[in-house]
């Protein structure tokens, strides 16, 4: 369905990121990797695929850079047509013991950086006349936790970015939408599930299960590849007239 479309995936070396690059790949566009860790190994799972696939280090906390990645992409496979903004960190404290610097990196990089990658790929995409972003926000764009206000703030203003965003391309083929998960058994989750284990003496299961039941009415686990799988229709021509959507993967989080 995306063959000969390019889709520039930030944060796409593990976890999220990278379930949504492999299912974009297996739908056929050629995929540009970003972020840190192992990129030889994430470059081999989206280039067995049989697409083609590059890589661009950018510091998404920096703007000249998030553009010079841009432009890469668009060097190298003649265009960006679909930008997923996924790349992202968290820092979890109460307001008044929150570092400013991890407040700044994590607007930066949770919220800025999908206005520049936006900003830079938009002109392209509209001369097209075809285009999706798809910012990968989360549940915490529709709802708070405690001790995560600059998380919380960031995804806010990412959802609220998207439909910005959404009305600017209204008359356009260009579309912008949010994917909102919930809990997904991400490496950083995995931390969390065996920190929880170690504390109170648990199995991993009755850990996983623990964590679940404080949000996720489910008691089940997002995958990166359901989210994959819904990136991919919003991709499709069936969602040509979705826009400005925030649409939250969680379990029935928010609907409690």
């Amino acid at each position: 369905m995306l063959k000969g479309k390019t889709a520039l995936v930030t944060g796409s070396t593990s976890g999220i990121g990278l379930g949504l690059a492999v299912a974009l790949a297996k739908a056929g566009a050629n995929v540009m990797l970003n972020g840190f860790g192992d990129v030889a190994g994430a470059k081999a799972e989206v280039a067995r695929l049989g697409g083609r696939v590059g890589f661009h280090g950018a510091d998404m906390s920096k703007p000249v850079e998030i553009e010079a990645m841009v432009r890469a992409c668009e060097a190298e496979f003649g265009a960006v047509d679909i930008l997923v903004n996924n790349a992202g960190i968290q820092h979890v404290a109460n307001v008044e013991d929150f570092p400013v610097d991890r407040w700044d990196a994590i607007i930066a990089i949770n919220l800025s950086s999908a206005f520049h990658s936006t900003r830079a790929a938009l002109p392209g995409m509209k001369a097209r006349n075809w285009g999706r972003v798809l910012n990968i926000a989360s549940v915490h764009g529709l709802v708070a936790s405690a001790q995560k206000s600059a998380y919380v703030a960031a995804k806010h203003g990412l959802v609220g970015f998207t439909k910005g965003a959404a009305l600017e391309c209204a008359t356009s083929g260009v579309t912008h939408n949010a994917i909102c998960p919930g809990w997904v058994l991400t490496p950083l989750v995995q931390k969390q599930v065996d920190a929880r284990a170690a504390q109170a003496g648990v199995s991993q299961d009755e850990a996983k299960r623990q964590l679940l039941a404080e949000k996720q009415p489910s008691l089940q686990f997002t995958t990166p590849e359901q989210l994959g799988a819904l990136a991919v229709f919003l991709c499709s021509p069936a969602a040509d007239n979705i826009r400005g959507v925030a649409w939250n993967v969680d379990g029935g989080w928010v609907a409690q």
